[in-house]
């Protein structure tokens, strides 16, 4: 049976070395059946969420605010995963997708969550010019355990100065074989 998967894409680079983790993940997803949505995220009108209490999870649009959200809730309300791609920004994910993560909370405001649990899945898709991914890793744990998702994996990248400089290296083949795990 196929799955819906929905990436959010937070790296400010179209072509830069977490979207070509992002394009090995997505084409060994497809070739397992899976559907693909991704939203890059830098290209997006996306505020930031104010902690308004204000949304409601049954609406279509569940958060007070209109902007691109408002693309990105009904695909994660009805998909099976949800990747999270992100360069390594001052030992964190970058400000696109913790801004979009953020906001991902109205989901579970208001009228009954529909974001966490739903036997959701999740990974973790990484490049940086460095090393140092323990402080992220133990923000995403924590985060996966208060959405009840399952942690399918995670590929880090790290050693990526410039752009391209991931090409050839053993974690694009990696993102490819964790999508295409999926199934």
């Amino acid at each position: 049976m196929s799955k819906k998967i929905v990436i959010l894409n937070g790296s400010p680079r179209k072509t830069g070395n977490t979207s070509a983790l992002v394009k090995a993940f997505t084409k060994g997803a497809k070739s397992a059946g899976n559907s693909v949505i991704e939203f890059f995220l830098d290209s997006m009108n996306i505020h930031g969420c104010k902690g308004c209490f204000g949304g409601h999870s049954s609406k279509e649009y569940p958060c007070v605010q209109k902007d691109d959200m408002d693309k990105i809730y009904p695909a994660v309300k009805e998909c099976d995963v949800i990747v999270l791609a992100t360069p390594l920004y001052y030992w964190n994910m970058s400000g696109q997708i913790r801004t979009a993560i953020d906001r991902l909370f109205a989901l579970e405001e208001g009228d009954g969550n529909l974001l966490r649990g739903h036997d959701r899945t999740s990974a973790l898709l990484m490049a940086a010019e460095g090393h140092g991914f323990d402080d992220v890793l133990l923000y995403y744990d924590h985060l996966m355990e208060h959405l009840r998702w399952k942690n399918l994996g995670h590929v880090l990248a790290g050693g990526n100065e410039d752009i391209g400089d991931i090409e050839g290296k053993p974690e694009i083949q990696k993102a490819f074989e964790l999508g295409k795990s999926i199934q």
